[in-house]
């Protein structure tokens, strides 16, 4: 199948790259929050979306949950080789299959197409990663493409580690009233807005599912289902928010992307590739991260099979590598 190759614009080279986004250098960042403000504005006819500063107990109460059900899988009575097997291939569903190429580089980016059958299989697997219904994952990543590092950017790096891998998002996020204004391409799918809307209860027959099987097998139904759900949800959170944080931390810039985004090995072994996330946002519609020499980028492999299958197509490629800092 045809590639389509693209380019970026020369980016700005020297020591203070990640100081050149447009939107951070005026103004110590005030002209970010003047954009992002005018974004989160609804425009005539568009439903307003309230949020309002401090907790969100929801979502606390909800991580506080999911992450003592983790600890309580790793009791002895419930391991086992299945429970194992369970969590490694829900991972990789969910994970890979949802968050990465789903989610990611498919909905967010738009590097590849699928047919609409396969890409709601795919925005599904997603959703079974319980990391918002596709439409809001889509539009929260769009808005912080649009203002990576900068005080608008919802997991703003410049803010510490904790902020950035998960303290955000246990305060209401601002960013979500603009997501209308950056999704629109899904909003008008109605199974996308279901999604977006349940997302959530898909974890209930999954559990139904898990816990039959391993009732019929021996292997424990309560094994099944605290390792396939809670263990993995955490598991697949914290490699998920390793991107947001890590990666913008430790590692390699060998691009000018105009942020604080790093290469790293170590993320990008534990997300399929994403842990080359300096190669990302400097070129953040290509299907293929790791394009660098021995940059292993595992999404990038299942995409290749998908486009050998004839599945995938305008699969989006870079010309070149971006830039270097000099």
């Amino acid at each position: 199948m045809a590639v389509t190759p693209f380019s970026l614009p020369p980016r700005p080279s020297g020591i203070h790259a990640q100081h050149t986004r447009r939107c951070a250098a005026i103004n110590g960042g005030a002209e970010s929050l003047r954009r992002a403000r005018s974004l989160h504005r609804p425009r005539e006819g568009e439903a307003e979306v309230v949020t309002q500063k401090g907790w969100n107990w929801s979502v606390i109460a909800f991580m506080a949950t999911i992450h003592v059900l983790a600890v309580v899988a790793l009791l002895p009575q419930f391991w086992s080789l299945p429970a194992v097997a369970t969590l490694v291939i829900l991972y990789w569903v969910t994970a890979c299959l949802g968050v990465t190429i789903g989610y990611h580089r498919l909905l967010s980016h738009r590097a590849f197409r699928l047919p609409r059958w396969l890409e709601r299989f795919f925005a599904t697997c997603g959703a079974l990663s319980c990391q918002h219904g596709p439409i809001d994952w889509v539009g929260l990543h769009r808005h912080h493409h649009k203002f990576s590092d900068t005080e608008a950017d919802h997991h703003d790096s410049n803010r510490g580690f904790w902020w950035s891998h998960m303290g955000w998002m246990l305060e209401e996020v601002p960013a979500l009233a603009a997501v209308p204004r950056l999704t629109g391409d899904l909003a008008t799918d109605p199974y996308y807005r279901w999604l977006n809307r349940w997302f959530l209860v898909l974890q209930l027959p999954l559990a139904a599912l898990l816990y039959w099987i391993g009732t019929a097998t021996g292997a424990g139904g309560w094994a099944l289902v605290l390792w396939g759900i809670p263990l993995r949800l955490v598991l697949v959170y914290h490699v998920t928010w390793l991107v947001n944080s890590a990666t913008h931390c430790w590692g390699e810039a060998v691009h000018d992307s105009g942020d604080k985004s790093r290469n790293n090995l170590w993320v990008a072994l534990f997300t399929f590739g994403e842990g080359w996330h300096n190669n990302h946002h400097a070129y953040p519609h290509s299907a293929r991260h790791g394009f660098g020499p021995g940059q292993i980028d595992l999404t990038w492999q299942h995409i290749r099979l998908l486009r050998a299958l004839g599945l995938a197509t305008q699969v989006r490629l870079p010309r070149a590598a971006a830039r270097p800092v000099s």
